[in-house]
């Protein structure tokens, strides 16, 4: 059996509040406090949150009356997708001094699956003729949901990065997360048989005036 690449966690949490993040700051994974609004802890906490939402989309998909069998591939790529942010999130949680050789992180084999499968589900799209709006379906917002929060992830470890050293692969997999959750909900949809909604800009209230005048 190969050797796993990334140690196990070795951690017990008995209790969930310590009140020393009562005064505005927390701690790194090397034990370092921080305030709780600087950018490393914007950076990790809106993958955290992407990983929440990530779990809403998710649950979404499995309680789908019809459309959940047919997209349970998708909603085992978002439970991997989960543990790959997790990992992310561990490096972003540490500087890189306290970087360990076998703490989890993303690579670029995580950043080349996604490209792989990305393009794997496109081929079975039609071509878009016009922007798209979330909606449709739960599952088809749920995802829009997380394709912007990725990309507000993907700013704030930018804007970690130019303050602080990263890995490259960290800005690398949320963009490439971001580009797959778009493809991932326009295929959500297609799998389920459902339209997909257009943007049509003269659906706004100044389009409707000029229709309804003429």
């Amino acid at each position: 059996m190969s050797e796993k690449p990334f140690d196990q966690p070795r951690l017990a949490i008995n209790r969930v509040y310590t009140r020393r993040g009562d005064q505005g700051e927390t701690s790194l994974a090397g034990g370092q406090r921080v305030p709780k609004d600087g950018p490393r802890i914007a950076a990790y906490g809106a993958v955290d949150e992407l990983n929440a939402f990530l779990g809403v989309a998710r649950a979404a998909i499995e309680e789908a009356p019809s459309d959940g069998p047919r997209l349970a591939p998708l909603a085992a790529v978002l439970l991997r997708v989960q543990h790959e942010l997790f990992n992310l999130g561990s490096i972003l949680a540490t500087i890189p001094e306290d970087v360990h050789p076998k703490q989890a992180r993303v690579t670029e084999a995580e950043v080349v699956r996604l490209e792989t499968e990305m393009d794997a589900l496109n081929r079975d799209l039609p071509p878009l003729r016009s922007f798209v709006l979330p909606g449709g379906s739960r599952v088809n917002a749920a995802l829009h949901v997380c394709r912007t929060v990725c990309r507000r992830a993907e700013r704030d470890v930018v804007a970690l990065a130019r303050v602080e050293a990263l890995p490259p692969e960290a800005v690398r997999y949320l963009n490439r997360l971001g580009d797959a959750l778009f493809v991932w909900s326009r295929w959500a949809s297609h799998a389920a048989g459902v339209p997909e909604t257009l943007w049509q800009p003269n659906l706004s209230t100044s389009g409707l005036e000029v229709h309804n005048e003429s």
